[in-house]
């Protein structure tokens, strides 16, 4: 059943609003048993597409938070409340 040749969304954005596409029509119940279990492995090959993408921006921000040691740095958030 699993199809392992599945298209990645164009952006992390195309695969969230397809991801909620998903979870709406499944939860309306306007699709069959057969259709909801293509789009549940369509939604677990989203899902682990968007984590992927999400993993190398959070290595990203490490590395350009890098001091000229190597070590990390942070800053807490400022109160974004007036």
């Amino acid at each position: 059943m699993a199809k392992k040749n599945q298209q990645p969304p164009r952006s992390f954005e195309d695969a969230i609003e397809e991801l909620e596409k998903i979870l709406e029509d499944v939860e309306s119940g306007s699709v069959g048993l057969e259709e909801s279990l293509e789009r549940y492995e369509r939604g677990t090959f989203l899902i682990q597409h968007c984590r992927s993408i999400l993993t190398r921006a959070e290595k990203q921000i490490e590395e350009i938070n890098k001091t000229p040691e190597g070590e990390l740095t942070s800053q807490p958030l400022e109160d974004q409340e007036q």
